[in-house]
C-alpha cells in the first residue's frame, strides 16, 4: 500500500505538469503588444429596448454592432469587432417604470488603437502645399502637416493650372485619340474607365512633394509612406491621426510656432 501511495504521489506532479503545459499553451502572451490592433476584455452596461425582451442576447448584439467603426473612449480606440459575449448576471434589472432591461455584459473587443510615437505606413491620397493626406488600411485618415516634412529634403512642386489649354481639363486631344475613341464600343470604353479608376494614381494637378536632388515624388511610385504618429483627433466618433516624417518628430523645432517664425524670417 505504501508503494502504491508513493506511486500515486509521483503521478500527481506529472499530471499537474501536463495540466500546466496545456494551460500555458492556451494563454496569450502577456508582453505588451506593439501592434496598432489589440484584443481586450471589455465590460459594459447596456439598456436593452423592450422589443428584445424575449431575446436579450439579440438586443445586446445589435447594440454592440451599432458601436462598430466608432471611437469608444473607454476602449481608447475604434471598435472593429466583438465576440464571446457573456452576461454577468442570469437576470436583467428594470428600474421603476422604465421598460428598458439593464444588462451587464462582457465581450472580447477588437480595437484599433495606435499609440503616440508608433511608426505606421499609409497610402498617399492627396498632395497639398501645407500638408499631405494619407489613408491607413483604406479606412483611417492621416494628415502630415508641412512643418513635419523636412524642408531641406523635400519641396512642393506646383502642377499646371486647370485652365491651361495644354495640360488642363480643356486639353485638346490628338486626332488619333479621337478616332480611337470613336471606333471604340461603349462596353470597351466603360471597361477602360473602370480600369483607370482602380489603378488611378494620386492626382497631381495641384502639385506634389518632390525630392530636391533626385526629383522623385514623396511616397515613390506606389505612393506608400512611413510616418510617426504624433497626435490623435476624435471627431464625429471617428479617430484620425497626425503624422510626421521628421527624423525627430517631437522636437520643438517642428512645432507650429517655430515653423511660423522661420517662414517669416
Amino acid at each position: 500500500r505504501k508503494q502504491r501511495a508513493s506511486d500515486a504521489d509521483h503521478d500527481v506532479p506529472r499530471k499537474k505538469k501536463k495540466e500546466k503545459l496545456k494551460q500555458d499553451m492556451g494563454k496569450l502572451p502577456t508582453e505588451p503588444s506593439t501592434s496598432e490592433f489589440r484584443v481586450t476584455k471589455a465590460t459594459i452596461t447596456l439598456s436593452v429596448p423592450p422589443v428584445f425582451a424575449s431575446n436579450l442576447r439579440t438586443g445586446v448584439e445589435e447594440m454592440l454592432d451599432s458601436m462598430i467603426m466608432r471611437y469608444i473612449p473607454s476602449l481608447c480606440g475604434v471598435l472593429l469587432a466583438h465576440s464571446n459575449l457573456h452576461f454577468l448576471s442570469p437576470t436583467a434589472s428594470i428600474n421603476a417604470d422604465c421598460p428598458f432591461a439593464i444588462c451587464n455584459v462582457t465581450f472580447d473587443a477588437t480595437v484599433w488603437s495606435p499609440s503616440i510615437a508608433m511608426k505606421l505606413i499609409g497610402k498617399i491620397i492627396m498632395y497639398s502645399p501645407d500638408h499631405v493626406s494619407l489613408l491607413l488600411h483604406r479606412t483611417f485618415n492621416v494628415s502630415i502637416p508641412r512643418h513635419h516634412i523636412p524642408q531641406d529634403v523635400w519641396e512642393f512642386e506646383y502642377g499646371p493650372a486647370e485652365n491651361d489649354p495644354e495640360y488642363g481639363e480643356g486639353a485638346v486631344g490628338s486626332p488619333v485619340d479621337k478616332e480611337g475613341d470613336a471606333g471604340m464600343k461603349d462596353g470597351d470604353a466603360e471597361k477602360i474607365d473602370a480600369e483607370k479608376t482602380e489603378d488611378e494614381a494620386v492626382p497631381e494637378a495641384s502639385g506634389q512633394w518632390v525630392h530636391r536632388l533626385t526629383g522623385t515624388k514623396l511616397g515613390g511610385t506606389d505612393g506608400y509612406l512611413e510616418f510617426t504618429v504624433i497626435g490623435k483627433t476624435v471627431a464625429n466618433e471617428m479617430l484620425s491621426l497626425q503624422g510626421s516624417i521628421q527624423s525627430d518628430p517631437f522636437s520643438e523645432e517642428h512645432s507650429t510656432t517655430q515653423s511660423g517664425k522661420s517662414s517669416r524670417k
